[in-house]
């Protein structure tokens, strides 16, 4: 236990620091590659449903094995070369590094007055249409992927850190995975990623509403409404997101940085309205992204001091 809070503390630091190598084989792109292969050969016929449990089972299985079976190894060696291994397999799974380094790509071109690229490369980060967008509606888009992504890239793998290692968080990151790929509510995977969709769903509840509650308690408060005023209204307009778990992100946010976030988004030319959350006291302006990322490391911080300390508290206890 004690091994594993180190090395999530190494992690979480490696990766603040350092974030991906460029040139690094990732392992998400050979959990990808495995998801391909299966989804080609199961995604057909009868039964997709079940098919589409089997896939989660096989995914999931095979990436915790072999974490669990290169953990064992390296403590094998030693406990010292166990730590270090872990915490690059934490660091690896975590996105920090790469999340502000997303959102600055926008922010960037964004202040410069270049709006054109500045939505090209929010293209890159959201599923939603970008070449018409204002400026208001740019920010809203990498402050909304900052938030949500808050949870899914950084905190609810730390969780699953903290409960069991490299196993843990590679398990969260296989799930994860399959939801991006193959939960998408449309003929072709409607049935087939069922399965996939509401895994994630149950692994991200619990970290998401933490990182949520984190958020409006333990960051840059940047509205004028007293903390009360904003819990209720975090509570109230979460529920309003089609996603379980993503709007306990995106309406901490809206209410800590008094902006409005949700509206209306375009999908290959197609309107989707998404309820709107928080209050607009202020008009979205590209200062927010930078906001939104201190928001970020303050809530991964937050959320590793209490990680440590539960841990530390649990270790003397037994």
């Amino acid at each position: 236990m004690f091994a594993h809070l180190i090395a999530c503390s190494l992690g979480v630091i490696l990766d603040r620091l350092i974030g991906d190598p460029p040139k690094m084989p990732h392992p998400i792109r050979w959990i990808g590659n495995t998801i391909q292969w299966l989804t080609k050969r199961l995604n057909i016929g009868k039964f997709r449903r079940m098919k589409g449990l089997l896939l989660v089972i096989v995914v999931v299985g095979i990436t915790t094995i072999v974490t669990y079976l290169i953990v064992i190894a390296a403590y094998t060696v030693g406990t010292i070369f166990g730590i270090l291994v872990e915490s690059v397999m934490i660091a690896v799974a975590l996105a920090q590094k790469s999340l502000q380094q997303a959102a600055n790509d926008v922010y960037t071109p964004l202040v410069e007055g270049n709006l054109k690229e500045a939505r090209e490369k929010l293209s890159w980060i959201v599923g939603r249409d970008t070449d018409k967008l204002s400026v208001p509606e740019v920010t809203r888009g990498v402050v909304e992927t900052v938030s949500e992504n808050t949870s899914d890239g950084v905190t609810a793998p730390l969780f699953w850190a903290f409960l069991f290692g490299a196993t843990g968080i590679w398990m969260y990151k296989a799930v994860n995975t399959l939801d991006s790929m193959v939960a998408y509510k449309n003929e072709k995977y409607g049935d087939f990623g069922f399965v996939a969709a509401h895994t994630d769903d149950i692994f991200n509840y619990i970290p998401s509403r933490i990182t949520g509650f984190l958020m409006l308690i333990g960051t840059k408060k940047e509205s004028s409404q007293p903390f009360s005023y904003r819990l209720k209204g975090w509570l109230r307009d979460a529920k309003k997101h089609p996603s379980p778990n993503s709007g306990f992100l995106e309406a901490a946010t809206a209410y800590q940085l008094g902006i409005q976030l949700g509206g209306t988004n375009s999908y290959k030319g197609v309107i989707s309205e998404r309820a709107k959350m928080g209050e607009p006291e202020t008009e979205l302006a590209p200062r927010h992204i930078k906001i939104a990322i201190e928001q970020m490391h303050a809530v991964t911080t937050l959320f590793w001091l209490t990680g440590v300390i539960i841990g530390g508290i649990l270790i003397v206890v037994t």
